[in-house]
């Protein structure tokens, strides 16, 4: 089978996927105890770096590595290196070397990307300028919903919504889908109405189409703009469900990959 084109990992890799197959069913615990709670990257750093006996030796166990092609054991040790020492320049570009050869060896396109990433940031710092997310609409419009809605529940503000109770039902009007959306111990849930769904008691109800809607979580349309214009209509408590929205984080997504 491997020697099939069709099969070969181009884009998903064996280990990779079978991993991610594994966590699905059983979680990210392996059953080894000294994984079940490691020091962070940056303690875990700065004892590796002590215990191998400081900066200089790392670098130099770290260069025999690279002159052997051994790109995987180099980026162990200069990650840890980087981890508790981040402005040591040496270490950043022996790292960066490691992951371009791992990304030129790489048969795997994500895994040749997430690679020269790596490098491309160790040589000149992660990028500061904010991902338009709006971008990706098409994308989005293509996802499930149910799986959008999950998205929503993770950027909830949990300290925000402490001690809030919150009912919102969403009709999406152009996909014939209705959803109920309810706030409680501040975690957010949601879950598909239909004919045979019993009434629930809602602070607020929205008729939207799908397409308006990813307008207003990507940020291309204030959802306070539109309470008043023939794009959508609101019953109930308008408030409440500018509240609601309200309580959605818009997280970053720019960050730091391969330094603290």
């Amino acid at each position: 089978l491997a020697n099939q084109a069709a099969n070969r990992g181009y884009y998903g890799t064996v280990s990779h996927n079978s991993r991610a197959v594994y966590q699905a069913y059983f979680g990210w615990f392996d059953g080894n105890p000294a994984n079940l709670n490691p020091l962070p990257p940056v303690q875990s750093g700065e004892h590796y770096v002590q215990a191998l006996g400081g900066d200089e030796k790392v670098m130099e166990l770290a260069q025999e590595a690279y002159d052997d092609g051994e790109y995987r054991w180099g980026a162990t040790l200069l990650n840890h290196l980087v981890f508790a020492q981040p402005n040591h320049q040496d270490a950043r570009n022996l790292l960066a070397k490691n992951y371009d050869q791992l990304g030129y060896q790489a048969e795997s396109g994500p895994w040749r990307g997430i690679y020269l990433t790596g490098a491309l940031e160790l040589r000149h710092g992660y990028q500061t300028k904010e991902t338009d997310l709006s971008t990706a609409k098409d994308l989005i419009l293509h996802t499930p919903l149910s799986s959008l809605l999950n998205a929503l529940e993770v950027n909830l503000n949990g300290p925000k919504a402490q001690d809030l109770s919150l009912n919102v039902q969403i009709n999406f009007t152009d996909i014939n889908q209705k959803y109920d959306l309810w706030l409680e111990n501040a975690v957010l849930h949601h879950t598909l109405l239909d004919k045979n769904s019993e009434a629930v008691t809602s602070n607020a109800q929205l008729d939207i189409s799908y397409d308006l809607f990813i307008n207003v979580i990507l940020g291309k349309a204030k959802l306070k703009d539109l309470l008043f214009s023939d794009e959508l209509s609101v019953s109930g408590s308008t408030l409440d469900l500018l509240r609601f929205f309200a309580l959605l984080d818009t997280p970053s997504a720019n960050f730091a990959i391969v330094e603290p």
